[in-house]
This record gives C-alpha cells, sequence and structure tokens, in this order.
C-alpha cells in the first residue's frame, strides 16, 4: 500500500495489477510542449518486447486531475470530487505523486482528467480493410458458413498487405485512448499461419507503443475445415489462447471441438476464449460443456472466456441466474461487444455473480462488420445507456468496462487509483471525472503507454 499527500491529507492507494504482459512503447521522437523525447529504436529479438524493455527517461507533469473522492447528499453520490497533482513517470512507472506544482518545469495538462489507459479486449487486428480502399460488407449465402466461403476468396488478397492495415488499426485504437488489445488471429488452412505472422510483424512493428495478446482463432471450424494441425503449430508460436467458433454450427459437434480446444490449451499452458454466437439449444449446451472442463481443471479457471456468448441473453431469468453463477463460481469470463436492438445481454446479473465482463470492438472494417470506431469507452457508454446507468456513482462504475477493470475510485470513493510504483498506462482526457467521460464519451488527448507519450 502506498500513500502520498495532497491538501494536507493522506489517502492510501491500493496497488492494482497491470493486465498487460507485453509492454510497447512509441518507435518515434515525439515533441510535446516543446519538449523533445527520444524514443530509440526497434532492436531485433524476440516477438514481442517483454516488461524489462522500457526506455529510461523521466516525464514530469502539472495539473493533473485525479478523481479523489464522492460528494453525497445523505446516501446517494451525488458528484465526484478531483483536485490537481504534480506527477512523475520513471522507467515505466509512476515514481511520484504531490500536490500540485503550478510553476514546475513540467508538461501542463491543464487540467485534463487522468484516468487509466483502455483495453480492447475483443478484436481482430490481423484482417481489416481499415487503411485500404473502403468496402462494405458482402453477405454470403448460407449463414455463417457462406460468410467462411466468402473470407476464403477474400483472405489471400487481405493479407497482402495485412501488415501495414493492422498497424493503422492499432492507431487508431490509440488515438482512442487504448494501449492495450486482445487479438483473435485467423489460423486456418487458407491463411495457414500467415495472418499470425503478419500481425506479430506488425506488433513488433509498434511493440513501443501498443501492447497485445493474442488469441488463434479457427475462424473456419476446427473440423469444418482442416485448422487442427495448424492450431497445434501455432499453440506453440507466441500467442497466449486458445480460441473456437460455434462447435455445433460449424463442426457439427461440441465435445470433441471442445475437447480438443481444451486440451491444446491444457498442453500448452495457454487461455481460452471461445467465440460463441449460438443461441439455442447448442448454446446453452456449449456453455455447460465448458464450465464442466474448467471445474475438472481448475488451472483454467481465471484464464478462460466466453466472447459473445449471445445464449445468455436468450434464456429466462431463472436460468440465466443459475449459468451467470455457474460462470462465476468456475471465474469464466464473458467478452461482449454490448449488442443491442432485440439482444440484450444480462450483464448486470454476470456483475451481480462476480463474472469478469469485458469488450472491445471485434470488427473495425473488415469483412464481416464496418461499424467498428475503436472506442472502447463508446461501449461502455452503450452499457450505461442500455441499462439505465445514469446516476454519477453507476456512470463511473461503467468505467470499468474500458479500462479492464480499473477504476480510480472504489465503491465507497476510496482513491485506488493511482499508485507509485503502478505500470504509467495512463490517458488524458476532456472530462472533469469519471461519470462525464463515460456518459459524454470524452475526448482523448493524449496516451502514455508503459511511460511513454504516444501522442
Amino acid at each position: 500500500m502506498f500513500s502520498y499527500t495532497f491538501d494536507s491529507k493522506r489517502r492510501d492507494v491500493n496497488n492494482l495489477s497491470n493486465l498487460s504482459r507485453k509492454e510497447f512503447i512509441k518507435n518515434t521522437v515525439i515533441t510535446v510542449a516543446g519538449l523533445s523525447l527520444p524514443i530509440g529504436t526497434v532492436t531485433a529479438g524476440p516477438s514481442y518486447a517483454k516488461s524489462t524493455d522500457v526506455v529510461s527517461h523521466q516525464l514530469k507533469f502539472k495539473n493533473v486531475r485525479l478523481e479523489t473522492g464522492f460528494v453525497y447528499d445523505e446516501s446517494e453520490v451525488i458528484a465526484t470530487k478531483t483536485d490537481l497533482f504534480y506527477m512523475e513517470i520513471e522507467n515505466g512507472k509512476i515514481s511520484k505523486i504531490t500536490a500540485n506544482q503550478p510553476n514546475a518545469d513540467a508538461i501542463d495538462k491543464k487540467g485534463l482528467l487522468l484516468l487509466p489507459s483502455f483495453k480492447d479486449m475483443h478484436i481482430h487486428l490481423d484482417k481489416t480493410f481499415y487503411g485500404d480502399k473502403w468496402q462494405a460488407v458482402r453477405r454470403g449465402k448460407g449463414g455463417v458458413k457462406g460468410m467462411i466461403a466468402l473470407e476464403q476468396q477474400i483472405l489471400p488478397d487481405l493479407l497482402k498487405n495485412s501488415i501495414f492495415k493492422a498497424e493503422k488499426l492499432i492507431e487508431l485504437l490509440q488515438s482512442k485512448g487504448t494501449g492495450f488489445a486482445r487479438s483473435h488471429v485467423n489460423i486456418e488452412p487458407t491463411s495457414k499461419l500467415d495472418s499470425l505472422k503478419n500481425l506479430q510483424q506488425a506488433l513488433e512493428n509498434k511493440h513501443k507503443s501498443f501492447s497485445a495478446e493474442l488469441v488463434a482463432f479457427p475462424q473456419h471450424g476446427v473440423y469444418y475445415t482442416d485448422s487442427a494441425p495448424y492450431l497445434k503449430e501455432a499453440a506453440q508460436m507466441d500467442i497466449d489462447f486458445i480460441g473456437g467458433l460455434d462447435p455445433y454450427t460449424i463442426d457439427g459437434q461440441i465435445e470433441k471441438t471442445m475437447d480438443f480446444t481444451v486440451q491444446l490449451a491444457l498442453d500448452h499452458a495457454k487461455g481460452i476464449d471461445i467465440h460463441l454466437h449460438e443461441s439455442g439449444e447448442s448454446g446453452l449446451k456449449t456453455v455447460e460443456y465448458l464450465i464442466e472442463k474448467v471445474n475438472e481443471n481448475p488451472i483454467l479457471k481465471g484464464k478462460t472466456y466466453l466472447s459473445h456468448c449471445f445464449v445468455l441473453g436468450k434464456l429466462d431469468q431463472t436460468k440465466q441466474e443459475e449459468v451467470a453463477e455457474r460462470l462465476g463460481a468456475a471465474q469464466i469470463g464473458v467478452v461482449s461487444t454490448i449488442p443491442f436492438g432485440g439482444l440484450i445481454m444480462p450483464i448486470p446479473m454476470l456483475y451481480k455473480h462476480n463474472v469478469t465482463v469485458l469488450t472491445g470492438n471485434d470488427s473495425i472494417v473488415d469483412p464481416w462488420n464496418t461499424f467498428g470506431t475503436g472506442s472502447v469507452l463508446q461501449k461502455a457508454n452503450l452499457m450505461a445507456q442500455l441499462y439505465g446507468y445514469t446516476s454519477e456513482l453507476l456512470l463511473s462504475r461503467s468505467l470499468k468496462l474500458a479500462t479492464g477493470g480499473i477504476l480510480p475510485l472504489d465503491d465507497k470513493g476510496k482513491q485506488q487509483w493511482p499508485n507509485i510504483g503502478d505500470q504509467a498506462d495512463l490517458v488524458f482526457v476532456q472530462a472533469s471525472c469519471s461519470a462525464e467521460a463515460v456518459s459524454r464519451i470524452s475526448s482523448v488527448e493524449s496516451l502514455i503507454h508503459a511511460g511513454e507519450l504516444v501522442f
């Protein structure tokens, strides 16, 4: 626990673990407020730089707005208290937080609100039209399998400049305050391992300004196309999760596909992240089967996720409650893009049962969808709208969807972030507090990643 001083009062701030495993810093020279910061160059080595790959220099900021507590009217939170601070960052971590020093020789943040940087936890960086010519979605005949057939035609051309396009997509995410992503990457007979290799190269090119973890994703099914050999090979490479896709709809079976996925994850000490769009009986069976497999293999607890998991939105309330409770007990998370329209996911119920809920943009101008904005703060805003989170307290709590669970204040208004020694993954936004940032989808003014100014 660390204590720092402001306004002659001491507040204890709890240390928070950082979600990022791979740390990257901007490979460029950045000039801010007349301050030139030489960042260094990329050197040959592993696919991704680790946390030791941090350039040693110091950043100093003044007039940094931090949240300090809640304002109450009896028991109701009616506002958020903030104050201005002075902050230093050194060797990629926050090294000093004190009362503001308005006359200090430091970068003037002019009262911008400091928040944890954002995390896009479900995206496909490897296959995008972003940065290339506009293309609307073409719908293949025959549902998902028709789209698979269409993608098989598109992928060879898509891969020709996928490194460049992935870099442009990363830059879009950075401009929206995101410094970390979990990207699914196609592993199937059409692109083989080329999609993975190209994305790894793009991430290496951006490795000083962006962090990522990768999911080996059988977009064309494990057995519907013969993807299993490529998945086995990918599992030995620098990936973090074994993915999956609608085992019943695509492969025509649940147990065989899920057994393969779980065993591959166990054999290579990976996590699991399954795309599950099926909303009927097969979707429920897949969820229940995965819960059983995780309970049989406790090492997978906290490392297993269901992306989309639309079936939860189709269950009656009693069954929703039961499944949410079982997911929470098995420590299986749900990664939702916060769908709207006829399907409303029971996210408040998932929170009730301590299910980890994450979000991401999923598709951004790719063969499957063109509506992605790159902003996970917008996803938090959408969640707040869908579930009526309109109060100061609930809006402020909604920010955790964008930050991967980190909040400046706990539910009682006690400061818990930032803390000396925390990884300096930060975003400055044009807002007075977290609640306003979520409600107004406030403008991102700058991003700091692993202690480096990205923009």
